[in-house]
């Protein structure tokens, strides 16, 4: 049996990142195979071309943390990693090889960017793939600029009244030709390894519960073409699980250690930032904790989890997460049932519900388990 894990998203762009992962890195311990989403690139460059929030590159001392940690893959398709150019990507890959760290998901081409990361455990051969499935464009890597794998996603607005500039209904899918060749990547891979995890940087930013339209449609994409588990992540809160023909999709991890006072604004420093900070409440209705000014999230980000994943050579025996608490410092720490468990499960049962999303939970000691995975779940 082998057991995979997956967190959401990773920003250690503050001193010290080993600390932030301390707590946690006792049950990471117990993966045989550990996969993160680094959100920034790691680079000592000074070079900044984002179109969006300035995320300035994070030292990558972060990266050796992560694999000290117990971290093996880090996926890399998401809407920063191009914030530091063509050398930040290639930095970021660099500096996480040699910590030891398999990567997917990024390159200094799309075919670099679309090709998995493979690893062998237990006897199994095991696929990771990473795609990008939001903005900015800029992040996206073609067959002759670095940046990330991608699912175009277009957005449709409609108005349902006939009042011009009323508040529209919004519609979102994935465009066929990039769906296509996630699929078809998938399709390959599965035919390589035993075991195919895909990581989707994909959602609706700081919000509770949301789920945009073209999610579930692209992840179950995912599982039809051969994926044995979905991981998403990028909204930085946590969004619903839901079983697709035995098989576990995983909306949004949320935050894991994300820690950096890059969206904190103090005193003049950046426009882009002050602007964001104004927005932010704006948009989403909240305003960090100000005494944690190192964590610009919102205060349901805290709960988190790490998903659990088990395998043989058969397919997927097993399913579900850990719960775990971001504390007062940042840090994710894992809690037991009885000190905290049962409120992140609550919290992952209920925002799943709002989003419409089907999944049974039941507990093994600290563990919530998924009963609907399983080869016994999945229809011929």
């Amino acid at each position: 049996m082998v057991t995979v894990l997956s967190v959401g998203d990773l920003v250690l762009d503050e001193p010290d990142p080993a600390s932030f992962l301390a707590p946690a890195a006792p049950a990471l311990g117990r993966g045989d195979l550990v996969i993160g989403h680094v959100e920034v690139p790691h680079s000592t460059t000074d070079v900044q071309v984002s179109t969006d929030v300035p995320a300035p590159p994070a030292d990558p001392a972060g990266l050796t943390a992560l694999a000290d940690a117990g971290f093996h893959v880090v996926t890399l398709a998401g809407n920063h990693v191009y914030d530091a150019g063509e050398a930040g990507v290639a930095d970021t890959i660099a500096h996480a090889r040699a910590a030891g760290l398999a990567t997917a998901g990024a390159g200094p081409d799309l075919g670099s960017g679309r090709r998995p990361a493979v690893l062998d455990r237990g006897g199994l051969r095991i696929g990771v793939l990473s795609y990008n499935l939001v903005g900015p464009r800029e992040s996206w890597a073609t067959s002759r600029k670095a940046g990330c794998a991608y699912v175009r996603v277009l957005t449709h607005y409609e108005l349902d009244h006939a009042s011009p500039g009323g508040p529209p209904s919004v519609y979102t899918f994935a465009e066929p030709e990039s769906l296509a060749a996630m699929a078809d990547d998938i399709v390959t891979l599965a035919s390589e390894v035993d075991v195919v995890t895909v990581s989707m940087h994909k959602g609706v930013g700081h919000t509770p519960a949301a789920l945009a339209m073209y999610e579930q449609p692209v992840a179950r994409a995912a599982i039809d073409a051969g994926a044995h588990a979905v991981f998403g992540h990028h909204a930085h809160i946590m969004r619903g699980v839901e079983v697709y023909r035995g098989r576990p999709i995983f909306h949004g991890l949320g935050n894991f250690v994300t820690v950096t006072h890059a969206l904190t604004p103090t005193g003049n420093d950046s426009a882009e930032r002050a602007d964001w900070a104004r927005r932010r409440v704006e948009l989403y209705g909240f305003a960090p904790d100000p005494d944690m000014p190192f964590y610009p999230f919102h205060p349901e980000s805290r709960n988190t989890v790490i998903a659990v994943c088990r395998f043989d050579r058969e397919g997927i025996v097993s399913a579900g997460f850990l719960p775990c608490w971001i504390d007062d410092s940042g840090r994710p720490v894992p809690v037991s049932r009885s000190d905290g468990g049962e409120e992140v499960a609550d919290y992952v049962a209920r925002i799943g519900a709002v989003a419409g999303l089907v999944a049974d939970f039941a507990w093994d000691g600290d563990e919530v388990v998924l009963p609907g995975v399983g080869r016994r779940a999945q229809p011929a």
